[in-house]
C-alpha cells in the first residue's frame, strides 16, 4: 500500500481554551452518530473482530465512524484537521502491516505490538509516539490479579490501540473524552493521558483487593490454616508482575514531563499528566510495601510452622518418655513376679530324687527364698526409679 500522502496540520489552538475533565465522570450525551454494533465490544470480553472500534473527531466531536481500516484510510484523507482513533484487539499480522503502511509506523514497533508480552516502556519513532502499558484488574470469585498488555502509537492525527487481554476497558475511556469535546480537541495527546489515566485508576481496585487478601492472609496466618504458604507464595508471583506493571510507569511519565517544552502540550494537560505521575508513584509505593509485606509474614509462618513442629516433637517425645516408664514398670513388676513363680516350678516338679522333698525346712525354705528374691529385685528396680 502506498505511503499516506500529508494532511492539512491543525490550526495552532489558542492557549486560553480551558476544558473540564473529571476523574470517572458519568456518561454524558456526546454529539456522535449512533454507534456502530462494534463500538460496545470494546469492553472486558474479547471481541471476534481484530477491529474493535474506529472513530474520526474533529474539534472534539466525532465525525464518523468508519466499519473498516479502509474506510478510515480514505475518510482521514477526505477530511482535513480531523484524527482518527482506531481501536485492536489481538490483531492479524495483516492488519498491522496495513496500519504500518498508513501512518508510517516503526517495524520494531509492530512487531513488539504483535508479539505482546512486552514490559512497559515508552519510546518514539520520529513523529511517533509507541507506549506500551500493563493493565490490571482485580478478580473477587478467585482472588486473583488478571494482567492485560496494551500497545499504543500516538501520532499527528491518529492513535492506534492495540490491546492483549481483557483490560483496560477502552470503551469507558471512550466515553469520557468524548464527554469533554474540548479536551478531545487537544488531539492525540490528549486521548493519550486519558488512557494513561484509565490504566493507572484501574489500578486503585486492585490495590484494595491485594490489601484486603494481605489481611486476610495474617489472620490465617495465626490460626494456622494449613494452605496459608500456598496463597502468601502465589500473592507473592503476582506482586512481582504488579510490580513489573507499575515501577516502569513512573520513569515513563516523568520521560513525557520532560518534553513538555520541547513537544509543546498544553498547560492543563501538563497538570493532568503530573496528577497521573503522582498516582503511579503512590501506587507503586504500595506495591513495594506489598512484597515487603509479604516477604515479613512468610518470615513468620514459617517461624510459626517451625514452632509448630517443635512443639509436636515435644509432646510425642514426652509421650515417649511417659510410655517408656510405663513400660519399666511393669518390667520391674513382671521380672518381680517371675522369681516366686520360678522357684515355685522347680519346686513343684515333685521328683523322687529331690533332696528337699523330705526335708523339714524345705516349705519355709522355698517360701523364704521367694520373699528373697522379689525383696531384692524391688530394691534394685528403686534405686534404678524404675518403680
Amino acid at each position: 500500500m502506498p505511503r499516506r500522502q500529508e494532511r492539512p496540520g491543525r490550526e495552532p489552538r489558542s492557549g486560553a481554551r480551558r476544558y473540564t475533565w473529571r476523574r470517572n465522570p458519568a456518561p454524558a450525551p456526546t454529539a456522535e452518530p449512533p454507534a456502530t454494533p462494534a463500538a460496545g465490544a470494546e469492553a472486558a470480553q474479547e471481541p471476534e473482530h481484530s477491529v474493535v472500534h474506529t472513530a474520526l473527531y474533529r474539534d472534539g466531536l466525532r465525525v464518523a465512524s468508519p466499519e473498516t481500516l479502509t474506510d478510515t484510510y480514505r475518510r482521514l484523507h477526505e477530511q482535513p484537521r480531523t484524527m482518527a482513533w482506531i481501536g485492536l484487539a489481538r490483531p492479524t499480522e495483516a492488519e498491522l502491516k496495513s496500519l504500518a503502511a498508513e501512518f508510517d509506523l516503526h517495524q520494531l514497533a509492530v512487531e513488539d505490538a504483535l508479539e505482546a508480552h512486552q514490559r512497559p516502556k515508552l519510546e518514539r519513532y520520529g513523529e511517533t509516539l509507541f507506549v506500551v502499558l500493563r493493565a490490571a484488574r482485580y478478580l473477587d470469585a478467585p482472588e486473583e490479579v488478571d494482567f492485560g498488555e496494551l500497545h499504543v502509537f500516538v501520532g499527528a492525527d491518529f492513535v492506534i490501540t492495540v490491546r492483549h487481554g481483557a483490560a483496560p476497558d477502552l470503551s469507558a475511556v471512550r466515553h469520557r473524552v468524548e464527554a469533554s469535546p474540548e479536551l478531545l480537541g487537544l488531539g492525540p495527546e490528549a486521548v493519550l493521558y486519558a488512557i494513561l489515566d484509565a490504566v493507572v485508576d484501574g489500578y486503585a481496585p486492585v490495590v484494595d483487593g491485594v490489601q484486603n487478601d494481605i489481611d486476610e492472609i495474617e489472620t490465617e496466618v495465626f490460626s494456622g490454616a494449613p494452605e496459608v504458604s500456598r496463597r502468601i507464595y502465589e500473592l507473592s508471583r503476582e506482586m512481582v508482575e504488579f510490580q513489573r506493571a507499575t515501577r516502569p510507569l513512573v520513569g515513563m511519565l516523568h520521560a513525557l514531563m520532560a518534553g513538555f517544552a520541547k513537544y509543546g502540550t498544553d498547560e492543563e494537560l501538563q497538570r493532568y499528566l503530573r496528577d497521573v505521575a503522582d498516582h503511579v508513584t503512590h501506587t507503586s509505593e504500595r506495591v513495594d510495601g506489598f512484597r515487603q509485606a509479604l516477604a515479613d509474614i512468610l518470615t513468620v509462618n514459617a517461624t510459626l510452622v517451625t514452632q509448630q513442629q517443635n512443639a509436636e516433637m515435644r509432646a510425642l517425645a514426652e509421650a515417649g518418655f511417659e510410655q517408656n516408664e510405663e513400660i519399666k514398670k511393669i518390667s520391674s513388676w513382671a521380672a518381680i513376679l517371675f522369681a516366686p513363680t520360678l522357684v515355685g516350678t522347680i519346686y513343684g516338679m515333685n521328683f523322687e530324687n529331690m533332696p528337699e522333698l523330705g526335708w523339714g525346712f524345705g516349705y519355709p525354705f522355698a517360701i523364704g527364698l521367694m520373699g528373697v528374691v522379689c525383696v531384692s529385685l524391688y530394691v534394685i528396680f528403686k534405686r534404678r526409679d524404675w518403680l
